[in-house]
C-alpha cells in the first residue's frame, strides 16, 4: 500500500477526533524500520487513547496493518505501530517532557487538504 495513502489516512483520522499539533516526518534515512513518524497531541488522557483508536480503525479499514498499540493504560502516551508509519499520540504535558520533535525532526512531510492547498503543521515548542 502506498505511504501517502497510510499518512493521509492516519492524518485524516487524528483531524476527525479533533487531533492537535499534527505533523509528520519523512524518517526513511534515520530509521530501517519504518518511513513515517506521526505526532499529535490530545487533551486528555481519554482523548489520546481516542485518537489512537481511531487511527487504528481507519488503518484496518483501508486493509494496512496494525502491528501493536501501545499506552492505552495510562494514555499519556499512546504508541501506534503500522509497519512503516509510527504514529505518537501524547499528552500536552508528555509531548513538551520527552520532545520527540528533536528525535525525529528532520523533513516534515507536506500533506495536501482536500481541497488542493498545501496543508504544513508546525508543532508548538
Amino acid at each position: 500500500m502506498d505511504i501517502r495513502k497510510k499518512q493521509r489516512a492516519v492524518v485524516a483520522a487524528l483531524e476527525d477526533v479533533k487531533g492537535r499539533d499534527i505533523v509528520v516526518y519523512n524518517v526513511a534515512r534515520l530509521s530501517p524500520l519504518f518511513e513515517r513518524v506521526i505526532i499529535a497531541t490530545g487533551d486528555s488522557t481519554r482523548h489520546v487513547r481516542a485518537l489512537a483508536e481511531h487511527a487504528a480503525e481507519r488503518l484496518r479499514a483501508l486493509g494496512a496493518p496494525v502491528r501493536g498499540l501501545e499506552g492505552g493504560a495510562n494514555a499519556e502516551w499512546v504508541l501506534l505501530d503500522s509497519g512503516d508509519i509510527v504514529l505518537h499520540v501524547m499528552h500536552a504535558s508528555a509531548r513538551s517532557y520527552y520532545n520527540l520533535e528533536e528525535i525525529w525532526g528532520g523533513k516534515e512531510v507536506r500533506l495536501k487538504a482536500l481541497h488542493g492547498k498545501a496543508l504544513h503543521r508546525r508543532a508548538r515548542r
